[in-house]
């Protein structure tokens, strides 16, 4: 670490986490003590119902090491990733639980069975992934997306990426988010992709179906992010400089800026994968447990809105 600044989980999500009703969660791979003492705060403070799934007698045996009663707790007795992931989906796609969370399985054992075009948890749109990024000590929410699921996203599967990112921020109390498409200049250059397709989503956004946000772009990095960067290169609008949301424009670009605000500023990155028929908590070995816990507060609060709605 480059910072040693201490996780936070920041406290509006704390906030809009009290008093919801509980989501019911599917844990796959809970057979491990980082996995159960995340499950366990999240339980505890009355965020999720989890249903264990796993090898059944070292769910009960980690769960006597870390103090926990899971007397009450529904377990689902598995052999292996493959099968746990399967029956974690299974119990999302038949209605049975309102939230998936990625236990200790491997990120591409659970998405083989969440993309699966039979029994998986496809919904309407492309399946992306947003992470929720916060500073400590700063009030700034950003989402950075797709880093972790989309490697090259084509124009199509950017506007699906963008619609789910502001449902996310909608669920998450901003009516009218600022997006940002992110590429490497403001300006359109035709041996630079990206800023081509940012420019098309931006003339044809309504035709697109993006509403409830205020979006545009092309924009360089600190142009989105930074007034004085926008200011001083001239760029106007609502967006510029203010963003809420930044769409890269390939997974190593969304995977190298999360990772950098981790590792150099102790930035907080709750990720969760959308535009599934269920949230999913899709977390990693090395996340700390902050980022586990936010995460699985990001999934119950879309869960809730998916609920509502």
């Amino acid at each position: 670490m480059l910072s040693d600044a201490p996780f936070e989980v920041p406290a509006y999500l704390l906030e809009k986490a009290k008093g919801l009703p509980r989501s019911r969660m599917a844990v796959a791979g809970a057979d491990n003590e980082i996995v159960l003492e995340s499950v366990r705060q999240a339980a505890d403070a009355g965020l999720i119902t989890p249903v264990l799934i796993g090898d059944s007698d070292l769910i009960q045996s980690l769960s006597d090491v870390i103090g926990w009663d899971i007397r009450e707790i529904e377990i689902i007795n598995t052999n292996g990733e493959a099968e746990a992931s399967d029956a974690a989906v299974f119990l999302a796609a038949e209605g049975q639980v309102h939230a998936v969370m990625k236990g200790y399985v491997h990120t591409e054992t659970i998405m083989r069975a969440v993309l699966d075009r039979d029994t998986g948890l496809r919904g309407e749109r492309r399946v992306s992934h947003v992470f929720h990024m916060t500073i400590p000590g700063r009030e700034r929410v950003l989402l950075i997306t797709d880093a972790s699921v989309n490697i090259a996203p084509d124009l199509k599967t950017k506007v699906d990426i963008i619609k789910n990112a502001v449902e996310l921020s909608h669920a998450l109390g901003n009516p009218a988010p600022k997006v940002a498409l992110l590429s490497g200049a403001e300006t359109v250059n035709h041996s630079m992709p990206s800023s081509v397709e940012a420019a098309e989503i931006i003339e044809k956004a309504g035709d697109f179906g993006i509403t409830g946000c205020l979006i545009d772009g092309p924009f360089a990095f600190d142009n989105a992010i930074s007034p004085e960067a926008a200011k001083i290169k001239g760029m106007g609008g609502p967006v510029a400089g203010q963003a809420d949301i930044l769409v890269v424009p390939n997974i190593e670009t969304g995977n190298g800026l999360f990772k950098m605000m981790v590792y150099f500023m102790s930035g907080l990155a709750a990720g969760v994968v959308l535009g599934t028929k269920v949230p999913i908590v899709l977390t990693s070995r090395a996340d700390p447990p902050e980022a586990r816990f936010a995460a699985t507060i990001l999934a119950a609060i879309v869960a809730n809105a998916a609920n509502a709605g």
